[in-house]
């Protein structure tokens, strides 16, 4: 289908075909980045729509969050399977399989008589939207020659930022003139075009493997990443002054204890049969290094994420729509250089890039704890735009760094790795930062809890910079 990409010690004289995709190639990828445009961009754009959702439902306001809630721990329990799933199944099959499920649940969504079937849609929404950026990410590293897999993966990053950045804007724009079933009849179309077309031009990218599925396994990832996920965003949700509910406490317990149980049987697997998450990864050095450099990163992300709109709705008085627009640009300057990042990468490697992302990452969030009553909105609006900046210059080299090394058989696992880990991080992060928001502005204030919030933030930050400046340029075991 392509030319395989050439041995890392070969210089730039190697000739240029090597360096080629296929048209066949190219449509099977930009398909699926279409796809996966579409799935994060509908993950985002729920949230704005909560508060109008109370009342056409008639729910309260802990009964709508599940919404937002059972999306996220759909995702956690099912994106562990998709390591499986990708090596059982042909690349055309998963591909239908998730926009068919995704697409399904959209429907489902559009026409929801009430909150119990809406829920049901956002769960089936979730497990087809679990499988779309492994997918994405495992055939990328089939297809895409190592010289050329930093640009493809900047292109990824259209996708995996921009469209969160677009949700709330897109979300806001249809409440304001349509019925929120409109959120859902928007994404339909384009869901179900990429379904049409995929159908239509989406060609196998290797073979089906012989692996057999592990119940206990797949028992284990319920109470294992659903408890963790769901317990560390039960204490990021708790109100100030209550303390983690006993329910949070509770569901990390378990979490904790059934995921050390889920490692021992992967373990086990590893030695006599196929494991549903083959951690064998962990064995190559830049994966390891890689994925700690995401996770931190995606800590001290998730939690500005939940902090700077609630500075500026409650510090600033700025409404929903206009908090959208200020955290706008930052989102789409971060898609958009992806691509420019994912060239370089390919000509100097990560760690030039990665100091940079991590140092800026460190200087804005620094910037972010001195906040207060009468910081200026342009100023945190270019302060958020270098943030993502930076975050930009992590991801996409972390990413392609990490996933290098693999050999083939472990692409999809180290994709559903990957994954997963931000989930969970995401939750973490949450979790801790806004429950020193609300220690802090319980006795000195919203704006003092924001700053201290955003100091263990940048605190994290140091910990990003001593990871990135590990980093190094990988290639495949055996080239």
């Amino acid at each position: 289908m392509f030319e395989d990409a050439p041995p890392a010690a070969s210089t730039d004289a190697a000739p240029a075909a090597v360096d080629k995709l296929s048209r066949q190639s190219i449509t099977v990828i930009i398909t699926l980045l279409a796809a996966t445009f579409v799935v994060i961009l509908n993950e985002t754009i729920m949230n704005v729509a909560l508060p109008r959702l109370m009342t056409d439902l008639s729910v309260q306001a802990d009964t709508v969050q599940w919404l937002a809630t059972g999306f996220m721990l759909t995702t956690a329990i099912v994106i562990p399977t998709t390591g499986f799933i990708l090596e059982k199944l042909t690349t055309r099959q998963a591909f239908m399989l998730a926009m068919g499920t995704f697409s399904a649940g959209t429907a489902l969504a559009a026409v929801a008589p009430g909150f119990a079937v809406l829920l049901l849609a956002r769960v089936i929404q979730a497990c087809g939207t679990s499988l779309m950026l492994p997918l994405l990410m495992t055939t990328i590293l089939t297809l895409v020659p190592l010289r050329r897999r930093g640009m493809v993966m900047g292109n990824v990053t259209i996708a995996i930022s921009v469209a969160p950045a677009l949700g709330p804007t897109v979300s806001g724009f249809i409440l304001q003139h349509f019925n929120w079933r409109f959120m859902f009849i928007f994404v339909l179309p384009i869901a179900l075009l990429a379904l049409v077309i995929g159908a239509k031009f989406l060609t196998n990218i290797g073979k089906p493997g012989d692996q057999r599925l592990d119940a206990l396994s797949v028992l284990l990832t319920v109470p294992a990443f659903g408890g963790l996920v769901y317990g560390l965003s039960q204490i990021g949700a708790g109100s100030p002054g209550t303390g983690p509910s006993p329910s949070a406490i509770a569901a990390l317990v378990v979490g904790v204890a059934a995921m050390a149980l889920f490692v021992r049987r992967q373990l086990g697997l590893q030695r006599s049969a196929s494991p549903l998450l083959d951690l064998r990864v962990f064995t190559h050095r830049m994966f390891t290094v890689s994925t700690l450099l995401m996770v931190v990163a995606v800590m001290a992300l998730f939690g500005g994420v939940i902090l700077l709109p609630l500075y500026l709705q409650t510090v600033l008085h700025v409404d929903a729509q206009v908090t959208g627009l200020i955290l706008l640009p930052g989102g789409l300057a971060m898609g958009l250089s992806g691509p420019l990042i994912g060239r370089l990468f390919d000509k100097i490697g990560p760690r030039p890039l990665t100091v940079s992302g991590a140092v800026l990452l460190l200087a804005c969030l620094w910037q972010y704890s001195m906040l207060t009553e009468h910081t200026a909105i342009w100023w945190i609006v270019a302060v958020q735009t270098a943030l993502n900046v930076g975050l930009a210059l992590l991801f996409t080299p972390a990413f392609t760094t990490g996933l290098n090394p693999l050999p083939p058989h472990l692409y999809s696992h180290g994709s559903a790795v990957m994954s997963t880990l931000q989930q969970v991080a995401g939750a973490a992060g949450t979790a801790l930062l806004v429950s020193i928001f609300a220690i802090v502005s319980a006795g000195s204030g919203i704006a003092a809890g924001i700053r201290a919030a955003f100091l263990a933030a940048a605190l994290m930050a140091i910990a990003a910079v001593v990871l990135a400046v590990m980093m190094r340029r990988t290639a495949p075991d055996g080239d």
